[in-house]
């Protein structure tokens, strides 16, 4: 059963992530292939190279997330360029399919500072118990149960 917990409340602690990883793909998938359209890559060709530069984001970023669990201390590594790199192109490809008006390049230019700034929710604290209850409160716990067994039946 705490798996069946642990399991759970990993993927409730995700699910927001992944929603909003697939909203912002989406978005930067459809603005890449249509920039590529517009300057004369057409058909499949406009598709890959959206797919190549979002999937080059998505492993940048497994990347960091890999370093960081192994716990490497660069700050400025090769997969954070390539990440960065990605970035400024899907920016480039939200500015250029923007309205050309102030407010249509605002609008356009809001994932920059979003992706460069740190979540609130990256520093949460998870919801799943990262170590086992003390050996205090499971003695505790068995001698409650011990106690509950022991004693007599009141007669009916």
């Amino acid at each position: 059963m705490p798996s069946i917990r642990r399991n759970a409340a990993a993927v409730l602690d995700s699910a927001p992530v992944v929603v909003l990883a697939t909203i912002a793909g989406a978005g930067s998938f459809t603005h890449i292939r249509d920039t590529a359209t517009e300057h004369g890559q057409h058909g499949p060709m406009a598709w890959s190279v959206a797919i190549c530069i979002d999937l080059t984001c998505v492993m940048a970023a497994r990347e960091r997330q890999r370093d960081k669990r192994l716990g490497s201390t660069r700050r400025l590594s090769w997969p954070t360029l390539v990440l960065a790199g990605g970035i400024l192109l899907s920016l480039a490809a939200n500015l250029a399919q923007a309205q050309p008006t102030a407010w249509g390049r605002v609008t356009a230019a809001t994932p920059l500072p979003r992706s460069s700034l740190p979540s609130p929710c990256s520093n949460a604290a998870p919801l799943t118990r990262s170590r086992p209850p003390s050996p205090s409160w499971t003695r505790t716990v068995r001698q409650s149960a011990s106690l509950i067994r022991t004693r007599p039946s009141r007669p009916s």
